[in-house]
């Protein structure tokens, strides 16, 4: 089984990435995705979405990040992947998910799922343009209004040479709302030869069982139910060994993380960005832990850093004293 770390942009960036990837259970990583228009992208753009390029492609744990393009025009997206490929990513996963109005609109992401051929040309584009060691992959949504063309589109991208596909199980039109339609999957699975990773709705290991029942799949990717829930994807390994309960992730484990991606936000993004990621995770994590909404209630006013720093550094202190 292979565990994949989602990428969610605003809120799973490499500052996430590091802190969730420590804590442990992922295989791989995928970014943030990087825009790609008409222009081609300078190195310091890659480096901004994906620092971890300067250490091997990885996490500070060691975990390989894939570097993720959206866009819809085969010779740009071409040009950006080979200048891409020279900073020596893991591989180079292509979007065609994103459900934002902005991105569709200029006929990128889940817009390209009304059009096969398109997504076969930009694929096609991108495999050839970078070296043939280099994993190209692609993520994709049961379809744009509906999924009468999810096989078509599975097919396009592994037609181009896609030697993985990422299936969300959702449409554009259903956004993120629950549930995600996994028994949709295996017609996906049968239509192509290549693996496929399924994705949406997992908050829980009982969600993973049911998913992978349901889709066939062997392999997972965790989004917002990971960032919810730190320890899901060693919880989920734990009972895929037969050992539920164990390696279970619990609050005071996690304070520690906290401690580090706090540091982080403040080493690594704008001031005005810093108080609110820290509330961002704090909110997502009370759906798993009772402390975090004492601690989100906590910060939820907060904008001053050094206030935030000092409230950090005291529960550390509490959580330390707690153990010892």
């Amino acid at each position: 089984m292979t565990l994949l770390l989602a990428p969610m942009e605003g809120l799973l960036d490499f500052v996430l990435r590091d802190v969730l990837t420590r804590v442990g259970g992922v295989d791989r990583c995928v970014s943030e995705f990087i825009r790609i228009t008409g222009t081609l992208l300078p190195d310091k753009v890659f480096l901004r979405y994906i620092p971890e390029l300067r250490h091997g492609s990885r996490t500070l744990a060691g975990v390989p990040v894939r570097a993720q393009l959206l866009g819809s025009d085969p010779v740009s997206m071409a040009e950006n992947a080979a200048r891409l490929a020279a900073l020596g990513p893991e591989g180079i996963d292509l979007n065609f998910g994103c459900p934002a109005k902005v991105v569709n609109r200029h006929g990128g992401g889940a817009a390209l799922l009304q059009d096969p051929e398109r997504i076969a040309a930009v694929v096609t584009a991108v495999r050839r343009a970078v070296p043939a060691h280099l994993p190209v992959s692609a993520k994709m949504r049961l379809g744009f209004n509906d999924s009468a063309l999810m096989r078509e589109c599975a097919q396009a991208m592994q037609a181009g040479g896609a030697a993985e596909l990422v299936v969300h199980a959702r449409t554009k039109a259903d956004g993120y709302r629950p549930p995600a339609y996994w028994e949709q999957i295996p017609a996906i699975r049968a239509a192509v030869a290549i693996p496929v990773v399924a994705n949406g709705e997992i908050w829980t290991v009982a969600d993973a069982q049911r998913c992978r029942a349901v889709s066939g799949c062997e392999h997972l990717m965790l989004g917002r139910g990971m960032v919810a829930d730190p320890g899901l994807a060693r919880a989920i390994r734990a009972a895929d060994a037969g050992r539920p309960g164990d390696d279970a992730v619990d609050w005071a484990d996690l304070v520690p993380h906290l401690a580090v991606f706090w540091q982080r936000v403040c080493d690594d993004l704008e001031p005005r960005q810093r108080a609110g990621r820290l509330k961002q995770w704090l909110n997502l994590l009370r759906r798993r832990h009772v402390e975090a909404e004492h601690a989100y209630q906590h910060v939820r006013t907060m904008t001053d850093q050094r206030a935030v720093s000092q409230w950090v550094s005291e529960l550390v202190l509490r959580h330390r004293d707690a153990v010892a």
